[in-house]
């Protein structure tokens, strides 16, 4: 007869992990080179210092270091939130009549709402020891704007946030919160910059993406002395700081005997999905266990199963770094009726190359289902999730109800990222029917595929 474990597997403070880990020093084929558009030859250091922190752009660069120290003001921040809980879905497991067993890490126990405050903190922390004045970046869905404003108030450091300009609209309070942590807020493409001016001149209409606002960010924080610009996801040095959640997650599997067969999370730029499945995948690149790792990215911006495994800007304004990943191009910009973050038209170079490598694989879903999901989910284990995160449990629901058909009795593992208390715009979409599922036709990407520098 199988132990009782309970809903909540707690770790103790001294269980958070000391050292973040880095994949790619187990990773067989390393992620491609960040290229100097100009010259298309990898980017030095000395290239990336006037974007980044000194700090961070080693850590970008270090594709050999396995296991890399938390400073202890990181640590002691962390402290605060961390370590997060694994949650056992027994009344989702219920309510499903399914034999697998479901987990989910949640993240959204901070202020923040979210996962973002892992590497946000961290960001802040090395610009704030380099001496700088403060930090620029861009937000989408808004949580990453949301984690940074918080840390930047913590670390007595300006922010300014471009937000994608559709969310902000649809987000008041999202931005409201930014604002009451002392963020300045702009919503993008804005005519502030000279990419922003050059992007409305081309496209007036437009609701924006995170490309045209990480363009706006970026400019800047290189024309600003004493500036630096940080990013939410997609960089490597962002998974690294994220891979706290599979440490903590596999520390409490490790504490309950139990081990996943299936990990999902969701995936925009592959933050929160390169951070949980780190240790994971680590063993799995080490050859010293197997699991079933899934992607799940909205189908409205479908970079992994749609995409093109290219050299592509990270930016709308191509004035950033090139980076080989899964893209859908860099002037792709996600429907406005896409309620949700995940709207990066690529995928973080780390995630891309162990997906081509087969390491992992990927499905993309509507948002209605998305919601269905959530509000599913909602009811029964009490926590409204954001709809980043929904794109995880529709595919843990799908995979326990074939479990339910087959008999087999897996256990599921997925990626509570955040809570979506500031997405009620979205909500109410979804409540009134309004809400829809605008699915891009290859004649829509095929202008982002021709854009593609020709590397």
């Amino acid at each position: 007869m199988e132990q009782k474990i309970p809903y909540k597997i707690y770790l103790e403070e001294s269980d958070i992990p000391r050292q973040w880990y880095n994949m790619r020093a187990d990773m067989k084929n390393k992620p491609a080179p960040l290229l100097n558009p100009g010259t298309l030859q990898p980017l030095s250091a000395e290239e990336l210092a006037p974007v980044f922190c000194e700090e961070l752009v080693q850590q970008e660069l270090d594709d050999t270091t396995p296991y890399i120290d938390i400073p202890e003001e990181i640590l002691g921040f962390y402290k605060m939130y961390r370590p997060s809980p694994l949650m056992r879905a027994y009344r989702l497991e219920e309510a499903l009549g399914t034999p697998a067993k479901i987990y989910y890490k949640f993240e959204g126990n901070n202020t923040s709402g979210s996962h973002k405050l892992n590497s946000a903190i961290a960001q802040a922390y090395y610009a704030k020891k380099q001496g700088l004045m403060g930090v620029t970046t861009e937000t989408g869905a808004g949580q990453w704007g949301t984690a940074l404003s918080m840390a930047c108030a913590y670390f007595g450091l300006d922010c300014k946030v471009y937000m994608v300009k559709v969310s902000y609209e649809q987000k008041p309070f999202r931005r409201e919160v930014m604002r009451t942590y002392g963020a300045s807020v702009t919503p993008s493409p804005s005519d502030t910059t000279n990419v922003g001016q050059k992007i409305l001149a081309e496209h007036p209409n437009t609701t924006g993406s995170l490309g045209c606002a990480i363009s706006e960010a970026v400019e800047v924080a290189t024309t600003n002395e004493g500036y630096r610009y940080v990013l939410g996801s997609v960089l490597s040095q962002v998974v690294l700081h994220q891979s706290v959640i599979g440490l903590e997650t596999k520390a409490a599997f490790d504490k309950i005997g139990q081990k996943p067969d299936i990990i999902i999370g969701c995936a925009g730029g592959g933050s929160n999905l390169g951070g949980l499945i780190a240790p994971f995948m680590g063993q799995k690149l080490r050859d010293e266990a197997d699991y079933r790792i899934v992607a799940v990215e909205p189908a409205s911006c479908p970079s992994f199963t749609r995409g093109r495994y290219a050299y592509d800007f990270c930016d709308t304004g191509m004035i950033c770094p090139l980076a080989k990943m899964y893209t859908l191009g860099s002037s792709f910009i996600p429907s406005p009726n896409h309620a949700g973050g995940l709207r990066f038209h690529g995928m973080s170079t780390i995630l891309s190359q162990l997906y081509d490598d087969k390491l992992m694989e990927a499905v993309a879903v509507e948002q209605t289902s998305v919601f269905d999901a959530a509000t599913q989910f909602a009811r029964i284990e009490g926590i409204l999730p954001a709809p980043e995160s929904s794109h995880a449990i529709r595919v843990a629901i799908d995979e326990a109800l074939k479990c339910k058909e087959t008999g087999e009795d897996k256990t599921i593992l997925f990626g509570l990222t955040g809570t979506g208390y500031f997405d009620m715009v979205a909500y109410e979409k979804y409540n009134d029917g309004v809400m829809d599922d605008y699915i891009p036709t290859d004649e829509d990407l095929a202008p982002g595929f021709a854009a593609l520098p020709k590397v």
